[in-house]
């Protein structure tokens, strides 16, 4: 079924806000040292972090939060169909983790994910939340804490939205994309090489954002 204008508008608009990263903005903004220079490499918060500056960190995630936040209550408020909706939730996540402003070499999408959740259901949104939070502050391992978040994301999904399959879908896509980003992570956890939350350094060495 061809897309109506609408629906087009909404998917290119979220790519393009997708592409907005703001740990490179922020960065820019308050003079500091680019987030792709340092650490993992990665333009994200938890990356940002490293840097010692907390304010730049959590711009950096509001930023890549109310991002996802933003288009799709955009395309809830303008009623769209679920596949507009879903296609909308994946096409900002898409945009954060391959962004057209900046190469194409984006972050982990966890922020940009957690706001879209949010907005779909926000119990959704709070139970993923809720578990990255409890893994995070229990292993202090912000990857492994994305990475139980994503596996958990589809199913309640499944549960909370069971009538709504089109979500699930894209919530299931979100989940496999953010599982891929961390690849490396699980290689490096593996390894016993995995940094711990707020840890600074200055090798490159994979971590979530």
């Amino acid at each position: 079924m061809p897309l109506d204008p609408t629906s087009l508008v909404l998917i290119v608009a979220a790519y393009l806000m997708g592409s907005l990263s703001f740990a490179v903005i922020v960065s820019r903004l308050l003079k500091m040292a680019d987030p792709r220079s340092y650490g993992s490499g990665n333009p994200g918060a938890t990356n940002v972090l490293r840097s010692g500056k907390k304010k730049a960190a959590i711009l950096t995630l509001l930023g890549d939060s109310l991002k996802g936040v933003l288009i799709v209550a955009i395309a809830r408020w303008l009623a769209v169909p679920d596949i507009t909706l879903a296609t909308v939730a994946v096409a900002v996540v898409v945009g954060h983790m391959w962004p057209v402003f900046f190469r194409f070499a984006g972050g982990k999408g966890v922020a940009t994910a957690a706001g879209v959740l949010f907005v779909i259901d926000w119990r959704l949104g709070l139970v993923v939340s809720a578990v990255w939070l409890l893994m995070a502050f229990v292993l202090k391992i912000s990857s492994l804490a994305a990475i139980v978040a994503a596996v958990t994301a589809p199913v309640a999904t499944w549960l909370l939205l069971p009538d709504r399959p089109a979500l699930f879908g894209a919530v299931l896509i979100i989940a496999a994309l953010l599982v891929q980003r961390h690849k490396q992570n699980l290689i490096n956890l593996l390894a016993g090489k995995e940094s711990q939350i707020g840890q600074q350094v200055e090798t490159r060495t994979e971590s979530s954002d």
